[in-house]
């Protein structure tokens, strides 16, 4: 956050909330689309309204200022509570692709932005990719848009699959992404390549993953491993459903959580 509007926020707040608590209100922030998300401790939430407002006011091209919360269950739904403005839905704009989405709604990790713009190279033109966790279309839409192969995009979560729809139409790649409303477990079909864009049960998919993806084709395993068992514990979860691969590559993408962090694996079946 820039200096003068971190200045401009506390002098805004001092008489509501105090100086002793200035030094808690967060200097960092998530800025998706014109909606601007931030964490306030549970120390603030007494004035967690007023502090919404005072950031709204303070940056500008913002919308909405909502309070960062966990996310949960099988669909990765967020729980950011509405602190100031009155819209949830926007339009991240992120190495030419359009992400349009309703943030009360679906996620959207800022932190997977370099595995996006690394996704976005690495098929060769006229690949057939499937997605099988496409959401709004995070991995999708760049490989669609930027790689220009074929991609077989699958969402479950029908709120996801509605903004993949817009945004296969809002990108202009309706020649080259077909999405499905459907659990991928179902999808009956083969690639050159498999994207695995889901965290924490990944390992249950990977067989699945496996009937898809061709012989000498690659599945790119997203997947959460706790620290001291990295990279054991990725194997391991391979060698479970089908031993003949080949690990091209591992790479950490962030922390997860203390002590965890989310990986991807580019795996190739021999």
């Amino acid at each position: 956050m820039k200096k003068a509007v971190f200045e401009n926020v506390c002098n805004d707040l001092e008489d509501i909330i105090g100086t002793e608590k200035l030094k808690k209100l967060p200097k960092t922030y998530e800025l998706i689309g014109d909606i601007l998300i931030i964490y306030i401790s549970e120390e603030l939430s007494h004035w967690k309204k007023e502090i919404g407002e005072v950031y709204l006011e303070n940056f500008q091209n913002v919308k909405t200022v909502l309070r960062k919360g966990h996310i949960s269950g099988e669909y990765r739904k967020p729980h950011c509570e509405h602190l100031a403005g009155n819209d949830t839905e926007t339009i991240h704009t992120e190495n030419k692709i359009k992400f349009k989405l309703d943030l009360s709604k679906v996620m959207f990790s800022s932190g997977n932005i370099e595995e996006r713009q690394r996704m976005s190279k690495i098929p060769r033109k006229d690949e057939h990719v499937v997605d099988m966790f496409a959401g709004i279309g995070y991995f999708s839409l760049p490989v669609a848009y930027h790689s220009h192969a074929h991609v077989t995009a699958i969402e479950k979560n029908p709120h996801a699959f509605y903004y993949l729809q817009e945004n296969i139409k809002l990108n202009k790649v309706e020649n080259r992404v077909k999405a499905l409303n459907m659990d991928c477990r179902d999808y009956s079909g083969n690639a050159d390549r498999v994207i695995m864009g889901y965290i924490q049960k990944t390992n249950e998919f990977l067989e699945k993953a496996f009937e898809i993806v061709k012989k000498g084709g690659t599945i790119h395993y997203h997947q959460t491993v706790v620290e001291k068992l990295y990279p054991d514990a990725v194997y391991s979860e391979v060698n479970a459903v089908n031993e003949n691969y080949d690990i091209i590559s591992m790479r950490k993408i962030k922390k997860f959580s203390p002590g965890v962090w989310h990986i991807v694996a580019d795996i190739k079946a021999l």
